[in-house]
């Protein structure tokens, strides 16, 4: 199927009708970055949330100069959490480690879970040591899917430092966190996490065990490679 031509995708995105305009931000996916970017701004308020998110991410995928100022500002002045979420979640895929203070901000400021728990992951996504501190913090929210979130970016920024403060969580209730502790633990070379792995390899539950297996043959490369 061809792509249709950008007039044809610039008509459509100003349909009354919200399934011409969903299709027409979809066709946007085979179209240089360039070319896009100033279509997904057409979109980027319209009434349906749905498309407003879809727009978001398009943002986060379609990488221009532009999209990190357009990002930056949604995820500080959107009324909507969701959106305000997305916009998080888009700045973690353009991976400009300007956003660190956005992000950190977002998370100690935001009201509401899904937004922080966004910016935690996109802190791992831009790899930046500095958001060290943060994350740290981040392991002792009520939620615990902020918790999984930043046990992960803590393994995706290599922070050994923070091993120590991860392993209390290899007896958490959550086998999902128990998971994402094994997978972070891949990233951190150190004795303690080829201990802690050892016995997470025994978990109970067969999505934590076999994480722990596969951390544990990356360690064991890292370790070859030195």
């Amino acid at each position: 199927m061809t792509t249709p031509s950008l007039e044809v995708i610039s008509t459509q995105l100003e349909s009354t009708n919200l399934r011409d305009r969903m299709v027409a931000l979809a066709n946007l996916r085979d179209i240089p970055s360039e070319d896009a970017v100033p279509l997904i701004k057409k979109v980027l308020n319209d009434e349906s949330m749905q498309l407003r998110s879809m727009a978001v991410f398009a943002l986060g995928i379609k990488q221009t100069p532009e999209c990190y100022p357009i990002l930056i500002k949604i995820l500080e002045t959107d009324p909507d959490y969701g959106i305000r979420a997305d916009a998080a979640g888009a700045l973690g895929y353009l991976g400009d480690n300007r956003a660190l203070e956005a992000l950190s901000r977002a998370f100690y400021e935001d009201t509401d879970w899904l937004v922080r728990f966004s910016a935690a992951v996109s802190l791992g996504n831009i790899k930046d040591a500095r958001a060290h501190d943060i994350l740290i913090q981040a392991l002792d929210s009520q939620e615990v899917v902020i918790q999984q979130a930043a046990i992960s970016a803590l393994g995706e920024i290599q922070d050994i430092e923070s091993v120590d403060h991860i392993l209390r969580f290899a007896q958490a209730e959550d086998w999902l966190v128990r998971q994402r502790l094994a997978e972070a633990l891949g990233n951190l070379p150190t004795p303690k996490s080829v201990s802690a792995l050892k016995y997470l390899e025994k978990d109970s539950h067969p999505h934590v065990a076999e994480a722990a297996r596969i951390s544990l043959e990356r360690l064991a490369e890292i370790e070859n490679q030195n």
